[in-house]
């Protein structure tokens, strides 16, 4: 009875040594992931952002290239192709949801809803702030801490050279980090100035970017936007926007 009673103590105590052990093994790796993940090149965070972008593609009714959401993006960003040696590329979700991103690799998504309550010129500022947060750095940053801290970072800290693909399952959670998450308030202010620069350039209306944000503001009462979850203080942007361009 009693030898039965130490031996089986033994085995515990070495199945729970054996346990501390992986975990420790586990931590170890996770950190060297984690360090991986930070000094993502751009060429590896632009091709880890063209893997979220064809998987948050597939997820959504994605307006075919003759249909009219479609055809009015493409013709207000026709001389928007291509921002500071980043080629863009444009895409609208067929959802009332007020809602648009960018992504490292310079894909912009519009949803339907947004574009519904814009003027053209409000798009383009619009497509302006989001390029601004691509070129900030903002997006890489994202990326960098979103393959740091989820399940996809083993695709992140792959061994060797190149891309490791990532996992259906890991896109989506990935997707919601990077997109999802909140902007500072000096993120936003970077990336309107960059918008203005944006709209400057291509010799359109700098004013739209205030109307723009003023009409997001209306919608700040009743909720119902990811974009006003993500963008803060979209009024006080707006009369920052005005004191730059009068």
């Amino acid at each position: 009875m009693h030898r039965r009673i130490a031996l089986t103590g033994t085995a515990t105590l070495l199945l729970a040594t054996s346990a501390q052990a992986f975990n420790l093994g586990g931590m170890v790796d996770a950190a060297k992931d984690a360090a991986r993940a930070a000094t993502l090149s751009d060429e590896e965070v632009r091709a880890y952002a063209a893997q979220m972008a064809q998987h948050t593609d597939a997820q959504h009714r994605v307006a075919p290239a003759d249909n009219a959401y479609a055809k009015r993006l493409a013709a207000l960003t026709a001389n928007a192709r291509e921002d500071g040696g980043m080629r863009l590329n444009y895409k609208v979700y067929l959802k009332p949801e007020v809602n648009a991103f960018a992504m490292a690799d310079g894909t912009i998504r519009f949803y339907s809803g947004l574009m519904d309550m814009m003027t053209d010129d409000e798009i383009r500022y619009v497509v302006g702030h989001e390029v601004g947060h691509v070129q900030a750095g903002h997006t890489k940053r994202r990326m960098q801490t979103a393959l740091a801290t989820s399940a996809a970072r083993k695709g992140a800290a792959a061994s060797g050279s190149g891309v490791g693909a990532l996992a259906a399952s890991e896109l989506g959670g990935l997707f919601e980090q990077v997109i999802r998450a909140r902007h500072s308030q000096n993120n936003e202010r970077e990336a309107d100035d960059y918008a203005l620069q944006f709209l400057s350039r291509r010799n359109h209306n700098r004013r739209a970017a205030v109307t723009a944000l003023e009409k997001l503001d209306k919608l700040s009462g009743g909720g119902g936007s990811n974009w006003l979850s993500t963008h803060p203080s979209p009024k006080e942007r707006a009369d920052r926007i005005r004191t730059q361009i009068t």
